[in-house]
């Protein structure tokens, strides 16, 4: 099939380069020159797994293609893609403007019966508006079809999520445009992931909820965390006894210092708002953000109790991306707890696998904040060391070499990646979340 994706961000280049290797001839455009340059040449914008590896084969198979021509994109496709970003506004709101502007590019370019494909993440009843956009600027009276399809992508498994889901989501009006999205989607339906297909409205709401619902069950784990602290319990066994029952499930209970990345956050926001819009009152959702937000503030309560004054103190940090597996810092702890021990005097020197080049950008003007190459150079002579994200490389790192670098010996660990008693018999003074360094059995933290 021909396809068009609108914006190759992180949502469209993935989606464009897997449809391409489901075998259709995708066209990936940008209003971006210098991103389109470089992804004639190969160079990927992002940091995914496997992308790079899909992107090349299928330039080269002459499947995808990038271009910043609006209009012969929209005019040599069946199907257009809107992938463009929205952002929230200064009231947490989902900013529509590019969505709008594809809507206008949309109609003004229709020269056949084609059908828009939000893949953006919108508030209900943003279909409708785009359908008035395109019939304002469609002079020519095309015939076109407006669906809803949500992304429901992972960032570091994009690849994996987008050819393997859970489930494919397509809001839809029409009989014509069913079938055209049935098609297209067949290679995945026939390898046994299921197509859902509803109204649009519920379409539009299906990935706030999901985003909202994840979140809720985050909030919901970190609190019992805390109340673990203080009553002497451990948060990895009772987050196992909690995920065995079925109805709950074991995922997104991993206690730590908070949500972040591009999605969560914006959603649940965006969310509330549109809830606001239609007098409702998302009392849960509210309750949700406020924890997340506090949550990521606790590690810093932590170094301060063991360390009340922290000017001029060292400071080693690991991890800087919202999660392992990305360079992506969108809303990421360490956005909020690096300048707060910044106004405190500390001296941060940090470290992350693929996000050093984000973070130098985000933190260009701080001089007590400096980036390293590799994990072990951020330990000399610091004072305590701060695990903000999980990446694997930190989990099997070598302790008694931590220990041996470091002028201190305390350890506070964001993403409960260590067991507290081999940290203890090792030297640390370690501080986990909703960890009891008196407990005997953290067996179960590998089960989980």
């Amino acid at each position: 099939m021909q396809i068009t994706i609108i914006g190759s961000g992180y949502v469209g280049l993935v989606t464009g380069t897997c449809l391409a290797e489901l075998g259709n001839n995708v066209i990936c455009l940008d209003i971006d020159e210098k991103k389109i340059e470089k992804l004639r040449k190969g160079e990927i914008p992002i940091y995914e797994p496997g992308l790079e590896e899909l992107v090349i084969r299928n330039v080269k198979e002459q499947r995808l293609h990038f271009t910043t021509n609006t209009k012969e994109a929209i005019e040599k496709s069946e199907i257009i893609f809107s992938a463009v970003g929205t952002p929230p506004n200064k009231n947490h709101e989902a900013d529509l403007k590019y969505v709008k502007q594809v809507a206008k590019e949309f109609g003004t370019h229709l020269n056949s019966y084609k059908i828009f494909v939000n893949k953006s993440t919108v508030p209900v009843g943003t279909s409708h508006l785009m359908k008035e956009i395109i019939n304002k600027y469609n002079t020519s009276n095309q015939q076109f079809d407006v669906i809803d399809n949500p992304e429901f992508l992972r960032e570091g498994s994009a690849i994996k999520d987008f050819m393997n889901p859970d489930r494919i989501v397509v809001g839809v009006e029409s009989i014509k445009a069913e079938k055209i999205m049935k098609k297209l989607y067949s290679p995945l339906v026939r390898a046994g992931n299921p197509i859902i297909f509803t109204d649009i409205k519920s379409a539009e709401i299906i990935k706030y909820a999901s985003n909202s619902f994840l979140a809720t069950k985050i909030s919901f784990i970190n609190e019992i965390a805390n109340f673990c602290e203080k009553a002497g319990a451990d948060i990895l066994e009772v987050a196992k006894g909690i995920g065995l029952d079925n109805r709950i499930g074991s995922k997104f209970l991993h206690a730590g210092i908070g949500y972040g990345g591009s999605c969560f956050p914006k959603d649940v926001q965006a969310f509330i708002c549109t809830a606001r819009k239609h007098k409702c009152k998302f009392e849960i959702l509210q309750a949700v953000e406020k924890t997340n937000q506090n949550q990521k503030l606790i590690i810093v309560d932590k170094l301060k109790k063991k360390i009340p004054n922290l000017k001029n103190k060292k400071i080693a940090v690991w991890g800087l991306s919202f999660k392992p597996k990305t360079d992506d810092m969108r809303e990421a702890a360490s956005l909020v707890i690096i300048p707060k021990l910044l106004k405190e005097g500390a001296l941060i020197k940090a470290f992350d696998p693929v996000a050093i080049n984000n973070a130098k950008k985000i933190f260009v003007k701080e001089k007590n904040l400096q980036f390293a190459d590799k994990p072990y150079e951020v330990l000399k002579e610091a004072d305590a060391l701060l695990i903000l994200t999980e990446w694997d490389e930190f989990r099997s790192a070598d302790l008694k070499r931590i220990n041996n670098l470091m002028q201190g010996n305390l350890v506070i660990d964001g993403r409960n990646i260590y067991d507290p008693q081999e940290m203890i018999k090792n030297g640390f003074d370690y501080e986990g979340i909703g960890r009891s360094n008196n407990l005997n059995s953290h067996k179960c933290a590998s089960n989980i």
